[in-house]
């Protein structure tokens, strides 16, 4: 009977920090319509948003049409500014052919939409080429 009551206390903890985290999925694309994915949203000690991205089936930037050099994952907050998070660099394992890519980052503010850009370089600022995949 005793070691029931940890087991209990452990489901609890468990069921209760995996409540915490946020799935946003990203929506079919136009552009790459095998590609799909999620940003999973989770808060750190530090009262930070960890951003987990994973996406599977997304073509290299250079195969679209017109050819892109690199995508660039940028989050929007709904108080300020769009927010650069990061390059995201497909590739294919070594037991899968699909093309996978995932970035984590951070943030002082929850997002409410993720997406991808195809850009013509990753220095980018500022959001500037087609957006391939939105949560929203």
């Amino acid at each position: 009977m005793k070691t029931i009551k940890p087991i209990a206390i452990f489901c609890l903890l468990a069921f209760t920090l995996s409540s915490c985290a946020t799935n946003m999925k990203f929506l079919t694309s136009a552009i790459v319509p095998a590609a799909t994915g999620e940003v999973k949203v989770k808060k750190d000690n530090n009262n930070n948003y960890v951003l987990n991205l994973d996406v599977k089936n997304l073509a290299e930037p250079k195969s679209l049409t017109p050819p892109h050099e690199a995508y660039v994952v940028w989050m929007e907050d709904g108080r300020n500014a769009v927010k650069k998070l990061g390059q995201l660099s497909p590739g294919s394992g070594m037991l899968s052919s699909s093309l996978k890519a995932s970035l984590t980052a951070t943030s002082v503010t929850e997002p409410t939409r993720v997406f991808i850009t195809a850009e013509e370089g990753v220095d980018r600022q500022v959001p500037e080429g087609q957006i391939i995949l939105t949560t929203k």
